[in-house]
């Protein structure tokens, strides 16, 4: 793989910050991101199955989903798109039900890098040091990076449909 996550965890402040190039023009980037059905295609580890309950990814809108492992059991994340500008900026709220009442605040950029290339920031803001550092040690990296991973494989078939 030629685009690798690149997740910092900085000591002593409560985010994570991560990046990623992808080798695919910003809009199809934004577009992966907005449209529910290639959203289901990639979000997520392998082996899960998402449902989507609700993703309305514009500013003001919501999304409830649901990841479902091979053993049946479910994990629910829900949030708020507090701002979605077209190819540029989203800032959305993020909560896995798991732990109700952590919420925390993801600001991603979505940047052209020319030549059809372009750049995923993300940074993750939480309500406590012991949240971020519980999120960090969940496994997130491995995560993302699959997922990031299974993203580029929805552009490779887009790109190829064209």
């Amino acid at each position: 793989m030629s685009n690798a996550l690149q997740l910092t965890v900085p000591d002593g402040v409560p985010f994570i910050d991560y990046e990623r190039d992808f080798d695919y023009p910003v809009g199809d980037i934004f577009r992966a991101h907005a449209d529910p059905a290639l959203v289901a295609q990639w979000l997520g580890p392998r082996g899960m199955t998402v449902d989507i309950d609700t993703y309305d990814f514009r500013t003001g809108g919501s999304y409830l989903y649901h990841h479902t492992g091979p053993d049946g059991i479910s994990y629910g994340f829900s949030g708020v798109f507090h701002t979605v500008r077209e190819n540029d900026f989203a800032v959305q709220t993020f909560e896995f039900s798991g732990y109700p009442d952590v919420v925390s605040i993801e600001f991603l950029t979505f940047e052209d890098l020319g030549n059809g290339r372009s750049r995923l920031r993300g940074h993750c803001v939480y309500p406590s040091q012991e949240a971020r550092d519980g999120m960090a040690a969940s496994g997130m990296e491995s995560g993302l990076s699959e997922c990031y991973e299974r993203l580029e494989e929805v552009l490779a078939r887009l790109t190829q449909a064209r």
